[in-house]
């Protein structure tokens, strides 16, 4: 299975994505500008025919590792440290209170 090539149709099937997104994906790739969860990811396929217009394929361990990418994992919720209250404001040089006459 590891070196299986799968058509566009069941690499797409298998990401759970439509094949006209996996195409963008690679276009994308290709550009040089695909983001997948925050990170920047370059696909590796094959394309066959004399001028590179032949039929995609890619194989099945890649496949397998763009659903890693994809996967969420739970990030623990960080704890954030209650504000202590200012008993002086700066900037402030005057004594609070209403103005002595």
């Amino acid at each position: 299975m590891q070196n299986e090539l799968l058509s566009t149709t069941d690499a797409a099937q298998r990401l759970g994505i439509s094949r006209g997104s996996l195409y963008d994906w690679l276009a994308q790739s290709d550009a040089g500008t695909f983001v997948l969860r925050g990170r920047p990811v370059t696909i590796s396929y094959l394309q066959g025919g004399a001028k590179g217009q032949g039929r995609i394929r890619i194989e099945a361990n890649e496949v397998e590792r763009l659903k890693e990418l994809m996967r969420v994992r739970p990030q623990p919720t960080r704890r954030r440290q209650t504000p202590t209250p200012r008993k002086h404001y700066p900037g402030i040089t005057v004594k609070p209170g209403l103005p002595d006459f």
